[in-house]
C-alpha cells in the first residue's frame, strides 16, 4: 500500500536557550531530523511532509537539496493534532497508510517502522510502538484495560494519580489508515490543560468508533529520550556514537 511520512518538526525547545530549531540540534555531526527522514527513506518511504514552525527558513535551508520533502507551515503552535491537520490541503484524498513522526527523534530504528507496517497488517486504524521505562516522567502514559487492549493515551499533565505509575508510555510512533487519521482529526478538542489539540486522542476516537488500534512495545528505553536540556543532547550524543560504532564494526 502506498505510505507517506509525516515528520512535526515545528517545536521550539526552550530551556536549551538557543534561536536554533529543536530538529537541527546535531548528534554525531548531524541535525537530529536528518535521522529520521533516513528511516523513512530505509523503509522505501518516497514522499515525506515536514511540519515547520519555529525557524522554519534555518530548516528548510538545511534540507533544501532533498526534494522528496514538501515543507507545511504550522504558523501558530496549536499542538500536535493540529500540526498533523496543516498536511489536509495535501492528504485530504490521499488513500494509504501515513506515518507520523517527531523530527527530534534521531534515535528512532527503521526496524520499528517495519513493525508497525507489519502490526497494521492492513487490518487496523492505526497502529504505534510504545516503551517502557523505569522513569516515565513527562510522557504520555498508554492506558491499558483490565485485559491488555489499549483504550488511550494520556497525556502526562492530564494524568491521575494512578495514570502517573504508569510505565508504559508513548514515544510518538504512528501508523495510521491516512482516511481514518483525517476523519478523526476533525473530531479532536483542546479542552485540556494546554489548550492544544493533541494528536493522541484520535485513538480514544477510533477505539470509540469500533475501529482496531494495534500496539507493540518494541521501542527501546533510550530510544523514547527527548532532548529538552544539555545534559540530555550529551547523553544522546553517547548513545548514537555508540550505536555507530557497534554498526561499523558488524
Amino acid at each position: 500500500m502506498n505510505t507517506v511520512a509525516v515528520i512535526l518538526a515545528a517545536g521550539i525547545s526552550s530551556r536549551m536557550k538557543t534561536d536554533t530549531p529543536k530538529v537541527l540540534f546535531e548528534v554525531c555531526s548531524k541535525p537530529m531530523l536528518s535521522y529520521v527522514l533516513d528511516a523513512c527513506r530505509a523503509v522505501g518511504i518516497e514522499k515525506i511532509y515536514v511540519v515547520v514552525g519555529f525557524g522554519a527558513d534555518l530548516v528548510k535551508k538545511q534540507f533544501a537539496d532533498q526534494d522528496d520533502i514538501t515543507w507545511v507551515l504550522q504558523s501558530e503552535q496549536k499542538g500536535t493534532g493540529h500540526a498533523v491537520l496543516c498536511c489536509k490541503e495535501y492528504l485530504k484524498n490521499f488513500d494509504g497508510l501515513t506515518f507520523v513522526l517527531c523530527g527530534d527523534g534521531p534515535l528512532i530504528r527503521p526496524q520499528i517502522l517495519e513493525e508497525l507496517f507489519q502490526k497494521h497488517n492492513g487490518q487496523t486504524a492505526a497502529a504505534l510502538a510504545t516503551a517502557i521505562l523505569d522513569d516515565p516522567a513527562g510522557y504520555g502514559r498508554i492506558v491499558r484495560s483490565k485485559t491488555g487492549d489499549l483504550e488511550k493515551i494520556v497525556e502526562h499533565k492530564e494524568c491521575t494519580e494512578d495514570q502517573l505509575n504508569i510505565k508504559e508510555i508513548n514515544p510518538s510512533y504512528y501508523l495510521f489508515d491516512n482516511k481514518a487519521l483525517f476523519d478523526s482529526l476533525q473530531k479532536i478538542k483542546n479542552d485540556n490543560v494546554q489548550g492544544e489539540y493533541y494528536l493522541t486522542d484520535v485513538f480514544e476516537i477510533m477505539l470509540n468508533a469500533g475501529k482496531k488500534v494495534a500496539v507493540v512495545t518494541a521501542v527501546r528505553p533510550e530510544e523514547a529520550m527527548s532532548v529538552n536540556t544539555k545534559q540530555q543532547l550529551d547523553k544522546m550524543n553517547e548513545i548514537m556514537c555508540k550505536r555507530l560504532e557497534n554498526r561499523d564494526t558488524d
